[in-house]
């Protein structure tokens, strides 16, 4: 069973039925026993870090979360969430990797938000078992990680400005694209994060 985290942050619903098309069981909660008992998190989200970590806390989630040990995959704002601040909102996050969430700068990548299909690279964690490198995912984004000495498991480039579009340390795993919405190589991404083991 996975445990997807209901913290009124949208884009439940898209992947939950990704995953279900999986044959995968998906619970929407934001119970601690179930997250903490499931056999895998998944965490998505779309919107404002500010208001998404106030919401966390509201729920008492904030330590929930530091405190999974089973896979766990945070997708766009989930995957920004896991890092340790945002320009956003100027807000401390979860922490769970050590990296900055910025703002892209409208110098170096004209069209802010990216919004659309784009190439990923360097593929480096189990997530892209089978999926050929520089396949194209779908984004939609005005914040990201930059890259990372550590736990950068695959990159992408925005007019000519490189940064980390997936992260990863132990178990934990994030991907700034949407692979529920990024077809066969999305499909095939969420079934490898699907038979992941603690």
């Amino acid at each position: 069973m996975t445990a997807m985290i209901d913290y009124n942050a949208g884009n439940v619903f898209s992947v939950a039925a990704a995953l279900r098309r999986l044959d995968e069981e998906v619970v929407l909660t934001d119970q601690a026993d179930v997250i903490l008992s499931a056999d895998r998190v998944v965490f998505p989200g779309v919107g404002y870090a500010d208001a998404a970590m106030k919401e966390l806390e509201r729920r008492g989630l904030v330590d929930v979360l530091r405190r999974v040990e089973v896979p766990f995959l945070g997708i766009c704002l989930g995957m920004q969430l896991m890092c340790r601040h945002s320009q956003e909102g100027d807000v401390d996050m979860l922490s769970i990797v050590d990296a900055p969430v910025v703002r892209f700068e409208r110098d170096v990548c004209r069209k802010i938000p990216q919004i659309g299909w784009n190439r990923v690279y360097g593929m480096d964690c189990p997530l892209f078992d089978g999926i050929r490198d520089g396949s194209w995912f779908f984004f939609d984004h005005s914040y990201h990680v930059p890259l990372m000495d550590q736990g950068c498991a695959a990159r992408t480039e925005y007019y000519g400005y490189e940064y980390s579009s997936a992260i990863s340390k132990g178990l934990f795993f994030g991907v700034q694209f949407h692979p529920e919405k990024s077809g066969k190589d999305g499909s095939r991404l969420l079934a490898n994060f699907l038979s992941m083991e603690a």
